[in-house]
């Protein structure tokens, strides 16, 4: 099974790390764990001051801030993965990657906001529910 992880960095996401790896129907010998960072763009005005390098620099540096500790993680744990870091809005890239890459499921931590909250807002957990192809598994 192709698994697409999808990492914030949270607490939730180390929650549903520890949940995928003690699982090993999810992630056994045989499966695939693509681990995904997704960092929302720099504001157009702030990319245009610092300029297009630099703006690439601190996303990349902010990814590798989140997908160390996993990788570190995951190789204690020998599964196999790799890694991915984009740069868009997370629930789009979320679903984009997970069909170019052709997952068989998504697992994701969610943050558990309020009623009030996601209705004024909505959650990228919630989203992705709502619009992928494939099960979605959410870890609290």
């Amino acid at each position: 099974m192709k698994i697409l992880f999808a990492a914030d960095g949270s607490k939730h996401t180390k929650k549903a790390l520890a949940f995928l790896t003690t699982h090993e129907s999810l992630a056994g010998p045989s499966d695939q764990v693509l681990v995904l960072n997704v960092q929302s763009p720099v504001p157009p005005r702030v990319r245009a001051m610092v300029g297009a390098a630099e703006a690439a620099a601190y996303h990349a540096e902010e990814s590798r801030k989140v997908l160390d500790p996993i990788d570190r993680f995951l190789k204690r744990h020998k599964i196999a993965y790799q890694t991915m870091a984009v740069v868009g809005s997370p629930t789009a890239e979320i679903l984009r990657v997970a069909k170019r890459e052709k997952a068989h499921m998504i697992v994701m931590g969610t943050h558990g906001q309020g009623l009030l909250s996601r209705a004024l807002m909505g959650s990228v957990a919630q989203r992705v529910v709502a619009d992928a192809d494939v099960p979605v598994l959410l870890v609290k």
